[in-house]
């Protein structure tokens, strides 16, 4: 299992209920193909950095998680047919990448502490 980040903006035309109910179907269908959700960041309301759909704004969500290879390719499919998906990335993380997200994720504990 590998372990990787996808970053994705909702449409804004969303509620607050709608946009977590759509980031808990993808955490469930990373849980459904035995992968393990490691880390999930709200970044909220964001303004884009240009127009995307005639929209200027988004709900950005972050997921970090570790899955088989063959899954990232039916989860982007399932972005692509979402339509409150505007835009995703998802990127396999290194040990560098790892060990970077782990400091900044413990730096954010330490300072809500």
């Amino acid at each position: 299992m590998e372990r990787y980040e996808t970053v994705f903006i909702l449409t804004p035309v969303l509620s607050e209920g709608q946009a977590k109910e759509a980031v808990n179907s993808y955490k469930d269908l990373i849980k459904k193909n035995e992968g393990k959700l490691v880390h999930s960041e709200d970044w909220g309301l964001k303004k884009l950095a240009y127009p995307i759909q005639k929209k200027s704004t988004g709900f950005y969500h972050l997921l970090e998680f570790e899955a088989p290879g063959a899954f990232i390719g039916e989860m982007e499919l399932q972005f692509r047919r979402d339509e409150r998906i505007i835009r995703y990335m998802t990127v396999k993380m290194d040990k560098h990448h790892i060990s970077f997200a782990e400091s900044r994720e413990g730096r954010k504990k330490s300072a809500k502490a």
